[in-house]
């Protein structure tokens, strides 16, 4: 019974090793789509800056904006990804992948400022009015064009980014599909005024405004608990794994934190005190390999205490 007391009850079951060859093939994966993504944006937004000087749009201009903060986001979250790809270190046990994270946080804001710009424009021109745009059709097909793309863009994003499991690609396809849907107000604005609706354009950049703020928020509800470290397991399901490892007599103490495919665990086992040092901790192995599996954990640290004889 005196040998877990003896050792200070503390035991790290085998902690995983970082994946440091998934993890860089995967950052290299996000960087090559994020680069190719950025160049799309660039492109975009140099048709749309064409078309809204050449019909004289301040809707359409403002579109070619809001695609610019998309590239803007784009080279933010190329920043982010490399500085989240370091390995740990000392003063990074947990890696530093908490950086992605914090890329997109940083598009949320970027989308707020989008929301509040497309208010206030809008507003501006209600109370104030402006002479409408002339659009020809021209106009109508490259801007259509570009919101094809953008559909394309927003489609291949969220799947590479669910595929990856990465915060920064999801995020940022959320920003590209409040892109699609800022170019088809601006298309359906200019389509009304051309049939003679002057204060159409404003009135539908309110509601592109509440898409913009809505996906803003559906961005903050992934990004703050993960910044805040809130639980990232349940600690029932923990507690059901590792209670599954024969020897294991009891769990407690169960701690963990991280983003999706990316978290870490604490747990404390309670083995029989007369259980050998060599049989704990193979029992501790075996926990930390069914919780990390069965959870998918990139890391877990088991404690071992007797349990108490009554």
């Amino acid at each position: 019974m005196g040998w877990l007391k003896r050792i200070g009850a503390v035991r790290v079951a085998g902690s995983r090793r970082p994946r440091e060859w998934d993890d860089a093939a995967r950052q290299r994966r996000v960087r090559r789509i994020l680069f190719w993504i950025l160049l799309a944006n660039l492109l975009l937004v140099g048709v749309k800056i064409g078309v809204g000087w050449l019909i004289g749009s301040l809707a359409v201009l403002g579109d070619a904006a809001h695609s610019g903060v998309d590239a803007l986001n784009n080279m933010i979250a190329l920043a982010a990804i490399h500085l989240a790809a370091a390995p740990p270190d000392e003063e990074h046990p947990y890696g530093h992948g908490k950086f992605e994270t914090l890329g997109a946080l940083i598009i949320a804001g970027f989308l707020s400022v989008t929301c509040f710009e497309l208010l206030r424009v809008a507003t501006s021109r209600l109370l104030q009015g402006a002479p409408p745009p002339r659009p020809g059709l021209t106009a109508f097909a490259l801007l259509a064009g570009a919101m094809v793309v953008n559909v394309g863009i927003a489609y291949y994003e969220r799947r590479r980014g669910e595929e990856l499991g990465s915060e920064l690609l999801t995020a940022d396809a959320r920003h590209t599909q409040a892109d699609v849907w800022v170019t088809f107000s601006v298309l359906l604005g200019l389509g009304l005024v051309h049939l003679g609706l002057g204060m159409a354009d404003a009135v539908l950049a309110i509601l592109v405004a509440a898409v913009v703020a809505r996906s803003g928020f559906q961005i903050l509800r992934s990004t703050v608990p993960v910044l805040v470290d809130r639980r990232a397991v349940d600690p029932e399901r923990i507690t059901r794994v590792a209670s599954s490892v024969e020897g294991v007599v009891s769990v407690s103490e169960i701690r963990s934190r991280g983003r999706p495919g990316d978290s870490f665990a604490e747990l404390t086992v309670r083995v029989h005190p007369s259980i050998e040092v060599r049989r704990a901790h193979m029992i501790a192995d075996e926990v930390e390999r069914r919780v990390a599996s069965e959870l998918h954990l990139r890391n877990v640290v088991v404690h071992v205490e007797p349990s108490e004889l009554h």
